[in-house]
Parts: C-alpha cells; sequence; structure tokens
C-alpha cells in the first residue's frame, strides 16, 4: 500500500523545495537530458529559472516565468529533467519531458545542438 501524507504535510514538503532551489546565490536550473541524464551525462540543455524559482499552492510546486527558452548544447531526444540550484546541486531529479502530460513540458523532444529548446511549462506535484 501506498504512504499517503497529510496535505498540510505535502504544502510543507513542497514549500522546501523551492526554498531549496532559490538557497544558492542566483537563479536555479532546469537540465533537460537524456534518459542517461546524470550530472554532466546526457545533458540537453540548461535553461535559469526565474528567482523566485516557482511558486507552491498545495501540493503543487509550479515554475514562474514560463515561458522560457535556451540554446541546445547536444542532440539528443529529451526523456528526463533535474532542477538544480544555482551551485549546481540536484534538488529533484527523475522529472518527465514530453509535450503533454509530463512534468515539464517542452517544444519539443527531438533536440538538436543549437535548436533553440522552448519550456512551456513546469510542475512538481507531490504523491
Amino acid at each position: 500500500m501506498a504512504v499517503v501524507y497529510a496535505a498540510a504535510l505535502k504544502t510543507t514538503r513542497m514549500n522546501a523545495v523551492e526554498a531549496a532551489l532559490d538557497a544558492g546565490p542566483a537563479a536555479a536550473t532546469l537540465v533537460i537530458g537524456t534518459s542517461a541524464l546524470s550530472g554532466a551525462t546526457g545533458v540537453l540543455c540548461t535553461i535559469t529559472l526565474a528567482d523566485p524559482a516557482g511558486t507552491v499552492s498545495g501540493a503543487v510546486l509550479t515554475l514562474a516565468g514560463m515561458p522560457k527558452s535556451a540554446i541546445a548544447s547536444a542532440t539528443g531526444t529529451a526523456a528526463k529533467a533535474e532542477l538544480r540550484d544555482s551551485t549546481g546541486a540536484v534538488v529533484v531529479s527523475g522529472l518527465t519531458v514530453g509535450v503533454s502530460a509530463s512534468d515539464i513540458i517542452i517544444n519539443s523532444v527531438a533536440i538538436s545542438s543549437g535548436q533553440t529548446v522552448q519550456i512551456n511549462s513546469g510542475t512538481i506535484t507531490h504523491g
């Protein structure tokens, strides 16, 4: 059976995630990568987020300032994303990426180096 958290605790936990993203000396980043995303491996694009990075309502953290875009640094199929603080420390990993029905919504999962990658929205929902 799955663990179930009280609604107030979910909100507290999501606020802690948002605070961790904003704890560094500059804005956090969203790293889009291939299925191999880990550290510097599999990185397709890095996008600087707003500061603060997002807002929390209930059990949902919504990234602020969307849409945002950046130039891809590599070629591949976007499959995973990570949220990192401004020092590069991973705060959230394993986010899904797609053109719909994903944590991070982008304009295309087929990414080529030098192409503009647009993030249309990003939400993390506490389970």
